[in-house]
C-alpha cells in the first residue's frame, strides 16, 4: 500500500509540473484514486480537507473582487505616485504599495490592481513599463507571507499550524513571520532602488482615479478586524475564520443587489473566486492525508533529517534553500501543501519547536516564486498584462531585478527566522 502511494503521489506531482492548466484535475483524479485504493480511508476525507481553509480563500477572493471594483487601489496608487520625487521612487513608492495590498489581498489580484497603474504611470512619463511592472509584481510575492490572509500558502500553514491572524506577528511570546518579512522588505527594496537608480526624471501629474463606493474597503477592513477579534475567543468552531471571510463576501454581494445591481453582476463575483485552486487544494489535502495515513510522511520527514545530518541548523539551512530553488521553478501551493506536515514531523524527529521549518518553509516557498518569471503567478499576470501592450520580456531582464531583490529578502529572512527560533538551540 505505502509503495502504490508513494507512486501515486510521484505521478501526481509530475503531472502537475506538466500540464499546469489542469492541476485541478489531476488532484482530484490522485485523491479519488486514494480513496478508490482504500489509502485515504473514506471516512476520514472530510476530516483530511481543511475548510477553514478553503472558505477563507474563497471568501478573501470575493470580497478582493468587490475591492477591486470600487476602484479604491487604483486611487491611492495614484496619490502615492503623486508625492514622488522622482521615476525611481515612483517605481519603489508602487513596489511598497503593492507589497502593502498583498499583505491583506490574493498576490495575483494586487498586480491586477496596481500594475495597470504603474502602466499608465510609464506612458505619462515617456519611458517602459516594464521595470514598474516586474517590481510590482515580486513585492507582491514578498508580503504573500507576512499575515494570515496575504496567500494561500500563509492560509494553509495557519490552518495546519492552528495560528490565528495576530499568531503571525507574534508567536508564543516571540516576533513572528510578519515581521521577518518587512525587515527582508527593507533589504529587498533597498536594492530595488539601488538597480533602479539611474532613473532620475520628475514624475508628471496623471489625476486621480475616481472610487465608485467605499463600501468594499470597509469590508476589507471589517474582515481584517474581526480576524484579529475572533483571535482572542479561546474555544470556537475550526471553521471560523472561513466563515468570517465568506459571510463578509455575501454581505457585500447582497449590498450589490439591494442596490440594483442584477444576478449577472453577483455571477461575475462569484466567478471571481479561484475554484481552480480550491479544487487543487481539496484534492491535494486530500492525498496528503492518504500519505500520512501510511506513513510516508514521517518517511519523508527521516529523509530529510538524514540529509541533513541530524543537525538543526543544517536541516533548516536545507529546507530554506531548497524551497527557494523548487519554487523559483513550480508553483508553491502543491509543494508548500506537501511540505507542511513533513515540517511538523522533521522538528519532532530534532525535538525543536515546529515554527522554526514552519516559517523557514513559508520564507523560502514564498519568496522563492520570484528568482524566475514563472516561479509565481503574480509574475506570469504582470508579464501577461505587458505583453498585452507590447513589451515581451526577456528571462534576464526579469532576473536583473528579481534575482538581487530575491536573494536580499530571502537571507534576511534565513538569518532572522534561524535567530529567533533556532539561535537558543
Amino acid at each position: 500500500m505505502e509503495a502504490l502511494a508513494i507512486t501515486i503521489f510521484v505521478a501526481t506531482y509530475i503531472l502537475l509540473l506538466v500540464l499546469p492548466r489542469f492541476r485541478a484535475h489531476v488532484a482530484v483524479l490522485a485523491a479519488l484514486l486514494f480513496i478508490a485504493l482504500g489509502i485515504m480511508p473514506l471516512g476520514l476525507v472530510g476530516s483530511a480537507v481543511d475548510w477553514n481553509v478553503i472558505l477563507m480563500i474563497a471568501g478573501t477572493m470575493g470580497i478582493v473582487a468587490l475591492f477591486i471594483e470600487s476602484r479604491m487601489p487604483a486611487r491611492l496608487a495614484d496619490l502615492i505616485v503623486e508625492k514622488t520625487p522622482t521615476l525611481c521612487w515612483a517605481v519603489v513608492a508602487l513596489s511598497l504599495f503593492s507589497s502593502l495590498i498583498s499583505a491583506f489581498v490574493d498576490n495575483v489580484a494586487t498586480v491586477l490592481i496596481v500594475a495597470p497603474v504603474a502602466i499608465s504611470m510609464a506612458k505619462n512619463q515617456g519611458i517602459s513599463p516594464v521595470p514598474s511592472v516586474i517590481a510590482v509584481a515580486i513585492a507582491s510575492n514578498l508580503q504573500g507571507a507576512a499575515t494570515l490572509v496575504g496567500d494561500a500558502t500563509s492560509i494553509m500553514l495557519g490552518g495546519h499550524a492552528g495560528m490565528d491572524f495576530l499568531d503571525f506577528f507574534f508567536t508564543r511570546g516571540r516576533l513572528g513571520i510578519f515581521w521577518i518579512v518587512q525587515a527582508g522588505a527593507v533589504a529587498a527594496t533597498a536594492i530595488l532602488y539601488w538597480v533602479l537608480r539611474s532613473m532620475k526624471g520628475e514624475v508628471k501629474a496623471q489625476g486621480r482615479t475616481d472610487v465608485k463606493d467605499y463600501f468594499p474597503s470597509y469590508l476589507l477592513i471589517s474582515m481584517v478586524v474581526l480576524l484579529i477579534l475572533v483571535s482572542f475567543v479561546p474555544t470556537k468552531p475550526a471553521i471560523t475564520n472561513g466563515l468570517i471571510c465568506v459571510a463578509l463576501m455575501i454581505i457585500g454581494v447582497l449590498r450589490g443587489l439591494i442596490q440594483g445591481k442584477n444576478l449577472k453582476w453577483a455571477g461575475g463575483v462569484f466567478g471571481e473566486i479561484d475554484f481552480f485552486t480550491l479544487f487543487l487544494l481539496m484534492g491535494l489535502f486530500v492525498v496528503i492525508g492518504g500519505l500520512t495515513q501510511v506513513g510516508v510522511i514521517d518517511q519523508i520527514a527521516s529523509f530529510i533529517v538524514r540529509t541533513g545530518q541530524d543537525s538543526v541548523f543544517l536541516t533548516y539551512t536545507l529546507v530554506v534553500w531548497m524551497s527557494v530553488l523548487v519554487s523559483g521553478f513550480v508553483d508553491n501551493i502543491p509543494y508548500v501543501a506537501t511540505m507542511l506536515p513533513v515540517m511538523g514531523g522533521v522538528a519532532s524527529l530534532l525535538g525543536v519547536e515546529p515554527y522554526l521549518f514552519y516559517f523557514g518553509l513559508l520564507i523560502g516557498a514564498t519568496l522563492g516564486g520570484n528568482l524566475t518569471p514563472i516561479g509565481a503567478s503574480a509574475n506570469i499576470t504582470g508579464l501577461g498584462l505587458l505583453r498585452k501592450e507590447g513589451y515581451e520580456v526577456k528571462v534576464g531582464e526579469f532576473m536583473r531585478l528579481s534575482v538581487p531583490y530575491t536573494l536580499a529578502a530571502v537571507t534576511i529572512g534565513y538569518i532572522l527566522v534561524w535567530l529567533i527560533w533556532g539561535g537558543s538551540l
